[in-house]
């Protein structure tokens, strides 16, 4: 089975997809997915359909939800084995791929794809590899990780309650990976390429203070030093405004050493941990 859930959801047995077009099952389809190998309790998948106001006949209603994929998965499970033995189908029913298991329902990927996982494998290479000094490989494994997003996660179901925090949970994921690469861009010269992505997310995340320190950071190494300072103001202002915050003490030095900066400054120091303090400035790249 291959699942992917970051974007649309798009879940396959066979190559034949098993995603129906009803909002419910589409929602217990998807939540099962994101937790594939792994009980999804039937309390959870109750509380993602109908929040904190289940019907009486909830669990009847969910297991007509179950019924209905369970069809849908036999029907791709069929057609694999009109395909031959080498269709992958290895002779499961549909009871096999959805179980149910006390307490709960398991989705089985049996060895299939998950873009859930396959972020969470590559984040994790270039997490190390930034870890080790390795930028160019840093860059590059995430850069990789990113690209098996194709929207938010989820993007065309219905969410309730547990698909939401699974969303959050994500999305924070995406964002984490996305600083590091842009951090590890920023730590191999290319400040320039990155200003116009940055551009853009300190638009959509405006109290995000590392983003905002990259993007002074590309814009000064730009040689657009005004910019630099007019966009730690900006965050000041927001911050301020939306949180009653000051720009953190990291932010702060920041600013000062843009002001301070000389025509052409000092190499990069070696690359901190992830959570240090990132990037240090270089003017004239």
């Amino acid at each position: 089975m291959d699942i992917e859930v970051l974007g649309a959801l798009d879940v396959r047995e066979n190559g034949v997809s098993v995603a129906p077009t009803a909002p419910k099952p589409r929602q217990v389809l998807a939540l099962l997915a994101v937790h594939a190998d792994r009980v999804v309790p039937v309390a959870s998948l109750i509380e993602e359909l109908w929040s904190a106001r289940p019907p009486r006949s909830a669990r009847t209603t969910l297991q007509t939800y179950v019924l209905q994929l369970r069809e849908l998965i036999g029907q791709a499970l069929a057609r694999g084995a009109a395909d031959g033995p080498g269709s992958g189908s290895g002779g499961r029913s549909a009871k096999d791929v959805l179980v149910t298991l006390p307490g709960g329902y398991l989705l089985a990927a049996s060895g299939g794809t998950s873009d859930v996982r396959e972020f969470d494998r590559l984040a994790g290479l270039g997490y190390r590899a930034m870890d080790a000094g390795d930028f160019a490989g840093a860059s590059r494994t995430l850069g990789a990780a990113l690209d098996l997003w194709s929207g938010s996660a989820f993007a065309d179901v219905q969410t309730g309650a547990q698909l939401t925090m699974e969303a959050r949970r994500l999305e924070e994921s995406r964002l984490c990976a996305l600083d590091q690469r842009i951090e590890a861009d920023l730590r191999l010269g290319r400040h320039r390429e990155v200003l116009a992505e940055l551009t853009v997310l300190t638009s959509r995340y405006r109290n995000h203070e590392n983003l905002h320190a990259q993007f002074m950071i590309a814009l000064h190494r730009s040689g657009r030093r005004g910019e630099a300072l007019n966009a730690y103001t900006h965050l000041r202002t927001t911050l301020s405004r939306d949180l009653g915050l000051e720009p953190s003490p990291r932010l702060r030095r920041l600013q000062h050493s843009i002001l301070m900066a000389a025509p052409e400054g000092p190499p990069d120091p070696p690359v901190p941990a992830r959570a240090a303090t990132g990037p240090q400035i270089t003017a004239g790249r």
